[in-house]
């Protein structure tokens, strides 16, 4: 079993996990999950969006926040950037990387960004120009990798269109996301099978929602293909729009579990990261979504 002996976790939980919360968050709250996310060793934290706040709300504030965290050294302090006017205000608030994201789904893109695969990829063009000139690193998303709440299953070879384009725009890491989070370990192989023939697995990431309860199972299958980069989300911040009252995001805490398992370095300390999502899910009043968290919090 060729298992990797570093992996590296990309935090998720201030963009991907708060944007889906209902209640007003401060700008205060959003840097001091920063500033714990950095004290517990995260060495790579998705801070904000720099969206319209018309149809991202949480994400107001986005270049305060930038201003305000402490930015502490060998950490990647990134922003999503979904199009040009993004991309210049993250640039504005001194973003040094910023992600994009397309869908492997045409009737996901169509509702969720109101244009075909194709336009989505064509409109990052610009956007990739100026991230060269600039010297900004860009990272890719492809969400629906293993399907799709409109469309159903999402064929890999669609998923390995998508993610080949945006390697070949210039993303020099491409994350296959499980949106619906209802893929099994078996379809995760699959994919990675198809995908790494076009770009290579330690330039793949996995980002896997926990709706079915797969995702460690799948973040496991992905390790065996090769793969050491995962999304994760503190205290398993966001939820699943389109499945009411489901999971979403794969607690962070829990890959950490996993990994200090199986022997796998990443140099984050749990203790400090179960109260970083502790301290957020106080802020939210809400109960934390992290099983190993939960327990532990249990036993004291």
């Amino acid at each position: 079993m060729n298992l990797p002996k570093q992996a590296r976790l990309v935090e998720v939980g201030p963009r991907d996990g708060l944007q889906n919360e209902k209640q007003p968050i401060s700008v205060a709250d959003k840097v001091r999950l920063v500033d714990d996310l950095s004290a517990a060793g995260l060495g790579y934290i998705e801070v904000g969006s720099f969206v319209s706040p018309k149809w991202v709300p949480q994400m107001a504030g986005s270049a305060e926040v930038f201003a305000q965290i402490q930015q502490l050294p060998g950490i990647t302090y990134a922003a999503l950037a979904p199009n040009l006017k993004g991309f210049e205000g993250a640039l504005e608030a001194g973003v040094r990387e910023v992600a994009v994201f397309a869908a492997a789904s045409e009737a996901f893109s169509q509702k969720n960004i109101n244009c075909s695969i194709r336009e989505s990829l064509e409109r990052f063009a610009p956007l990739m120009d100026a991230a060269r000139q600039h010297g900004i690193r860009v990272r890719g998303y492809v969400s629906c990798v293993l399907g799709c709440p409109y469309d159903g299953l999402v064929p890999p070879e669609q998923v390995a269109l998508v993610a080949r384009e945006l390697f070949a725009m210039g993303c020099y890491e491409v994350s296959l996301g499980d949106t619906i989070g209802a893929g099994t370990a078996g379809d995760t192989r699959r994919l990675i099978e198809v995908v790494g023939r076009d770009i290579p697995r330690d330039k793949l990431a996995g980002h896997f929602h926990d709706t079915y309860g797969q995702a460690l199972t799948n973040i496991y299958a992905s390790l065996l293909e090769g793969i050491h980069v995962f999304d994760s989300s503190v205290a398993g911040l966001g939820g699943c729009p389109y499945a009411k009252g489901a999971t979403g995001n794969v607690a962070t805490e829990d890959v950490l579990y996993l990994l200090n398992g199986l022997g796998i370095e990443t140099g984050i300390d749990l203790n400090k990261l179960i109260d970083a999502g502790q301290r957020i899910c106080a802020v939210l009043d809400k109960p934390n979504g992290s099983r190993v968290a939960r327990a532990r919090l249990a036993s004291v």
